[in-house]
């Protein structure tokens, strides 16, 4: 009992380990805090709890039913991982080289509806800013790989779901606390993590992207 509690408690770390570098949320806070500027504070909260919610949502769709998809679609693993790297590079290079934080819709707070709440809490807020193509690329690839041998395989998708919630969780408390986290770090401060984050993604988005040009290299020597 004592071996399979351990091997669970690995796996709920595996997950977290692949899923937050990439994810970031402490880096992704302060672009939240910009786009929902305008919101008032219950608004903001409550679009932290739905962006959270969404971006589990999308993580458990892509492990459970990614590769489905791919499979239906006559795609292989190694091809998303090249088209997802691309995305990421793409997207951190444009952040890299972005003079300024993205800017809140000029949006007053009285016209932050609850159906305005709802389409932001999903897209952009969600999908693709917290959980974009390298995350869900991920995921997939943990759907595919995650089988503990120590455990039954039930166990071993409990403990990944459970790591997906964890890391929905890092989500939500870096969004709702993302005013405070600007007011520490101040404009320099906001200003360098903006950078170091843009970095980070866009190591992280090589390196997916080079996974899949190895996995499809080593296919092609299959063959």
């Amino acid at each position: 009992m004592e071996f399979h509690l351990l091997s669970f408690l690995k796996t709920v770390l595996f997950v977290l380990a692949a899923l937050l570098p990439i994810m970031n949320p402490p880096g992704g806070a302060p672009i939240f805090h910009a786009l929902t500027i305008t919101a008032s504070d219950a608004t903001r909260n409550s679009l932290a709890r739905r962006v959270a919610i969404n971006s589990f949502l999308l993580l458990v769709g892509g492990m459970f039913i990614g590769t489905h998809v791919l499979a239906f679609f006559g795609l292989s693993l190694p091809v998303v991982k090249v088209a997802g790297g691309l995305l990421v590079v793409a997207t951190a290079w444009k952040m890299l080289n972005s003079d300024e934080m993205p800017k809140g819709e000029a949006v007053p707070e009285s016209l932050w509806t609850e159906a305005l709440v709802s389409k932001k809490a999903f897209y952009p807020l969600a999908f693709p800013l917290t959980v974009g193509p390298g995350s869900i690329s991920v995921a997939i690839t943990l759907g595919a790989g995650v089988r503990v041998p120590d455990i039954p395989l039930p166990l071993s998708m409990i403990a990944a779901v459970a790591g997906l919630a964890l890391a929905a969780l890092a989500v939500y408390l870096s969004n709702r606390f993302a005013g405070v986290l600007i007011r520490l770090l101040g404009d320099t401060g906001t200003t360098v993590m903006q950078r170091m984050t843009s970095f980070i993604l866009l190591c992280i988005g090589v390196q997916i992207l080079w996974d899949g040009v190895s996995g499809l290299l080593m296919l092609w020597q299959a063959h």
